[in-house]
């Protein structure tokens, strides 16, 4: 291949970047006006590959009745699985079901317990993420892969260095979660002093519905709901 030839090549890549620039901005814009209209909600997170007969499924959809009737309403990723607990569990205690769907080339479609003028599609990974911790009062966060680990790690980040407010970070099933929690206390802390002791404080675990709107409604005697950045 000539240099000339890499040069357009490289230009064909940076004329395609400068257009999804508008793609984009119109998944904030739309995103942002919905997401504004729909009230205090929290997210849950959760493994989109966990079947209607797994115990953490019927945990999630009663987590989510739970949010529902202390006020809240629930986001969920809009797909199946932990998500479909998730809508599933706010659409029977009649409150707010919201769901942000991605598409994906695997295992990824809209649930029907999403509210119809409540379902958002994205295309972008990053714009759908600032959706959900915008807009959040809280996550939780059920056992999951890969992408609940992204988005859990997401928002203790944006915390710990004060980009967006404090808001509580639930982890629900601590037989799935001690593991992960002991190699971040032996490891990060302890071994190598990557993180600061209080950063642990960010993370609550537990494993019912009641601890968990038990903590929910503790922070907020404390603190304002309102949009975190």
């Amino acid at each position: 291949m000539t240099p000339e030839q890499k040069h357009k090549g490289w230009n064909a890549i940076k004329t395609n970047d400068s257009w999804a620039i508008f793609k984009i901005m119109g998944e904030f814009v739309n995103g942002f006006e919905k997401m504004s209209e729909i009230g205090p909600c929290v997210s849950i997170f959760g493994s989109a590959r966990t079947p209607k007969n797994d115990p953490f499924y019927k945990l999630s959809t009663e987590v989510a009745s739970a949010i529902v009737q202390a006020g809240y309403g629930v986001i969920t990723g809009g797909g199946p699985g932990i998500m479909e607990a998730g809508n599933k569990g706010a659409h029977l205690a009649g409150g707010t079901s919201a769901g942000l769907n991605i598409e994906l080339p695997f295992e990824q479609h809209n649930n029907p317990y999403i509210d119809p003028d409540k379902s958002l599609d994205f295309d972008y990974f990053f714009v759908r993420k600032v959706m959900f911790v915008k807009y959040s009062q809280g996550i939780v966060v059920m056992p999951g892969g890969f992408g609940t680990l992204d988005e859990l790690f997401e928002a203790i980040t944006l915390i710990q260095t004060h980009k967006i407010e404090k808001f509580p970070i639930i982890l629900v099933g601590s037989s799935f979660w001690v593991g992960l929690l002991d190699w971040i206390k032996a490891t990060l802390l302890e071994r190598f002093e990557t993180i600061s002791a209080k950063d642990l404080d960010l993370i609550n675990v537990v494993d019912t519905s009641d601890e968990v709107i038990e903590i929910l409604n503790n922070f907020y005697t404390e603190y304002q709901l309102s949009p975190n950045f």
